[in-house]
């Protein structure tokens, strides 16, 4: 019980970790430029998708969810509890 309440925080405090150090470096980085003299437009980049990066997208999403399926079924064939096994690879991958 406490190694699941240990485990559930070091994830959730990592991911809180990695968002804020994210959200820090970019607005430094921000701050940094427009110091210097660069161009407010530069943040405001429209980034518009083609219909080619999505259904790329798509495949590399449909890739990554086989390969996370293969990966769960190994492990469930190979002894292990049947306790999320395949939905977390799924994520996983």
């Amino acid at each position: 019980m406490a190694g699941t309440i240990l485990v559930t925080l070091i994830i959730f405090s990592s991911i809180f970790g990695i968002v804020f150090t994210f959200l820090t470096i970019r607005n430094k980085e921000r701050l940094v430029l427009i110091e210097n003299g660069a161009d407010a437009k530069l943040f405001n980049s429209e980034k518009k998708c083609s219909f080619g990066q999505f259904v790329l997208d798509l495949v590399l999403l449909a890739i990554g969810m086989g390969i996370g399926v293969l990966v769960g079924e190994m492990f469930h064939h190979n002894g292990m509890e049947d306790s999320g096994t395949s939905i977390s690879c799924i994520f996983l991958f």
